[in-house]
């Protein structure tokens, strides 16, 4: 007949929300960047960019809970078959692989200026630091233990890597208890390596401007914990599909792109602890 669908593949019905994440993240960046100069005005109104900035993360939130509300929909209408899946898998896979070179460019920062340290040449003293030897982490930084907190939040980590795959298991299985307790157990180990990260940021012997130690280590291990903040969003989400009843044992894709999200997020606490805290301090 005709309009029948004869293919695999979903095509997407016209939606709203690729321009309004666009106009949405263009608001963002104008505010930031107005924000950054509070002399600055725009359209003749100070303090504008900071409105601007708010309201373009409103939306931007907005937008991300509207369009995925409307994937989960086309999942749970069977538009998503076996070939759209693997699309949405290899989507997922770029979307990490692009978050590890988003990674790589923090570590090539810290160990560039870790494996060449330089004295700040400054003034008058310019021939007494010369003849200074560059040591790394730079003299007058007191830097974390890392068998202290650093070590705690690596066991909260690994552990919470092995809850995500339990529920994982569970779902395969058709244990839709096991699937709630191990995404339960998730949620609250990323909830806590949170607190333990905001704790020991709290009690730094040294600021973000504080050198380029200080810098390199903040923007790798700060947005690092940015990534287990959305990781924690992401398996909230999941804890509420899984109390709908939305994940089925042969039909679950969400679930396991917030488990591949989980353990990216695992990995990448490894390198930091091992290079940044141990090595590196």
């Amino acid at each position: 007949m005709a309009g029948d669908v004869q293919h695999d593949y979903h095509l997407v019905n016209p939606s709203p929300w690729p321009a309004i994440g666009s106009l949405s993240i263009l608001m963002i960046f104008i505010g930031a960047v107005f924000s950054m100069k509070p002399d600055a005005d725009l359209l003749g109104m100070t303090g504008f960019g900071t409105y601007l900035f708010w309201a373009g993360l409103i939306g931007l939130v907005y937008t991300a809970f509207e369009w995925w509300s409307d994937v989960i929909k086309e999942g749970e209408s069977g538009d998503h078959t076996p070939v759209v899946q693997i699309g949405l898998r290899y989507g997922m896979i770029l979307f990490i692989a692009s978050e590890v070179m988003f990674f790589a460019a923090w570590f090539w920062a810290f160990f560039n200026a870790a494996l060449y340290p330089k004295v700040i040449v400054e003034g008058a003293g310019a021939i007494e630091a010369m003849s200074q030897v560059a040591v790394w982490p730079p003299a007058g930084i007191e830097t974390f233990d890392p068998w202290h907190l650093p070590f705690i939040n690596t066991l909260i980590l690994l552990l919470s890597g092995t809850t995500v795959t339990w529920a994982h298991h569970a779902l395969l299985e058709g244990n839709r208890d096991g699937l709630k307790k191990g995404l339960w157990l998730t949620v609250i180990l990323g909830m806590t390596f949170t607190m333990v990260q905001a704790y020991e940021y709290s009690h730094a012997a040294f600021g973000f401007a504080d050198g380029i130690y200080s810098s390199t280590f903040y923007m790798a291990t700060g947005f690092h914990g940015f990534h287990v903040l959305v990781g924690t969003i992401f398996l909230i989400v999941c804890l509420v599909r899984a109390y709908k009843g939305q994940f089925k044992p042969d039909h679950h894709f969400g679930f396991e792109a917030a488990a591949w999200y989980w353990h990216f997020v695992d990995v990448v606490w490894l390198f930091l602890f091992i290079c940044v805290y141990v090595w590196g301090g």
